[in-house]
């Protein structure tokens, strides 16, 4: 886990972190036993310490694909933040009731994720029909792909019932260039006023450390879709060697987003929202 220095200016009051996410303690959350990957142990009181940090008042757990549709660690680190700042984005399949749906909702989720890019989550097949279902919750779908997904895939995202969140700039690639196909996709799947999309972009850095080079990316999706972005840390960063500092992530969406009443937009306005603040 990357230590945490103090951004050059704190965020807003009121900015939300729209993904993170908590791993462990282990002896009572144990990871799936399909995980891809082995993350650190990153609990609540260290991600309250990196949000104090940046500033960041409100905050959505992200469940993570080592964790699989046991959703026990992410609702656990709501009921700790409190509903009054926090919402959780859960991972769930078709095995899952319309009485466990309303109980998750009742204890802060807002969202489902579908994670095709790491994998051991919920079966691409699922997705209309559990969209169908979580409707009438007033959920969203967030969905983690690679750019070369969009042009298959976008034109099904852009139909469901329910909004779609888009995590890490779509998965394009800062070397691929604005005019590629992947990022003309990812503008037509924004361009259906059904989805919105998560401006944490070092994922999508070509040349790694300080991954600035996805600062055209995410200027260009704030430029023509200022009403449908939203800003996370992606903390603790897993499977990223080296890892970045969340302060840094914050100055650079600073720099890259000068106006203020953008960043408010971003940062605060979108995201209470989104998440039913």
């Amino acid at each position: 886990m990357s230590t945490t220095r103090a951004p050059k200016q704190k965020a807003p009051a009121l900015t939300c972190d729209s993904h993170f996410h908590i791993f462990g303690p282990y002896d009572k959350f144990p990871l799936s036993a399909t995980r891809g990957y082995n993350p650190p142990v990153a609990l609540v009181s260290d991600y309250l310490a990196m949000a104090e940090s940046l500033g960041i008042e409100r905050m959505v757990v992200v469940q993570a694909s080592v964790s699989g549709t046991d959703n026990a660690v992410t609702l656990d680190a709501v009921r700790q933040f409190g509903q009054h700042r926090a919402r959780a984005v859960a991972v769930i399949d078709d095995s899952f009731t319309d009485a466990t749906l309303k109980q998750m909702h009742d204890a802060g989720t807002r969202g489902v994720r579908f994670n095709v890019s790491t994998g051991n989550g919920t079966p691409i097949d699922q997705l209309e029909p559990i969209a169908r279902r979580i409707a009438p919750l007033g959920w969203h779908i967030q969905v983690y792909i690679e750019g070369e997904s969009l042009a298959t895939m976008g034109p099904t995202l852009a139909k469901v019932p329910v909004p779609i969140v888009i995590d890490h700039c779509g998965g394009v690639r800062a070397g691929l260039g604005l005019e590629h196909p992947q990022f003309q996709d990812l503008l037509r799947l924004l361009d259906s006023g059904n989805a919105f999309i998560k401006t944490c972009s070092y994922r999508v850095s070509s040349a790694g450390k300080p991954w600035a080079d996805s600062a055209p990316n995410v200027k260009a999706l704030v430029a023509r879709f200022p009403e449908r972005c939203i800003w996370g840390t992606d903390w603790p960063h897993p499977q990223m060697n080296p890892s970045p500092e969340a302060g840094l992530l914050l100055d650079q969406f600073f720099e890259w987003v000068p106006d203020a009443a953008t960043r408010q937009r971003i940062l605060v306005d979108t995201a209470a929202k989104l998440y039913g603040f």
